[in-house]
């Protein structure tokens, strides 16, 4: 008969996440894992398989709550131009403000993994789709009240503003002046014609 687990597998997940998220998958080992999951080697083997399937893991949970987050960031305004314009400002002040901030997970995880990794770089090219799905139903939700200009291609603003957020989270990572990155998002808000 198989043994229960002793521990809370979304808590120990959401454990590796963070340490993920702050040290990135190379610099994290097992010993930082399972000293801040709370769990034993044979207990992080037995529940995820080894490191990368932690890691595996972990992107999964995380793009799945991002994905949902950005969703829902862009309904609560009922204009189009306010709900990418509050979005993108918020993204700005969170990464110049007091906490710590390392980035999108799914993001650093692109550039570290990525290049070298056909699974990860599909499971990161996969999260950018679905954002530019939830960009172009923003879009479109535009175009159907008239917000937006009608001569806008959804599809193509909608991959055009993913690639926007990507450029826009990486570069921010180096800690640009903040009237540079203010200055670009005004420029790439300017698209929402």
């Amino acid at each position: 008969m198989a043994r229960q687990r002793e521990f809370d597998e979304d808590k120990v997940l959401d454990a590796a996440m963070q340490l993920f998220w702050e040290k990135g998958f190379e610099a994290t080992s097992l010993s930082d894992l399972t000293s801040r999951m709370g769990i034993q080697r044979p207990s992080l083997y037995s529940a995820f398989g080894d490191k990368k399937g932690l890691f595996e893991a972990a992107l999964r949970k995380y793009t799945s709550a991002h994905a949902a987050s950005i969703r829902g960031k862009l309904q609560t305004n009922s204009s189009v131009k306010e709900a990418f314009r509050s979005f993108f400002e918020n993204l700005v002040a969170k990464e110049y403000g007091k906490d710590p901030n390392w980035g999108c997970f799914c993001l650093n995880s692109m550039v570290e993994l990525a290049p070298h990794d056909e699974k990860f770089a599909i499971l990161t090219r996969e999260h950018q789709m679905y954002l530019s799905v939830i960009f172009q139903e923003t879009v479109e939700r535009g175009l159907r009240s008239g917000e937006l200009d009608p001569g806008i291609n959804a599809k193509s603003l909608a991959q055009t503003l993913v690639i926007s957020l990507i450029g826009l989270t990486v570069f921010m990572k180096s800690r640009p002046e903040r009237a540079f990155v203010d200055s670009s998002v005004r420029e790439i808000l300017t698209l929402l014609r």
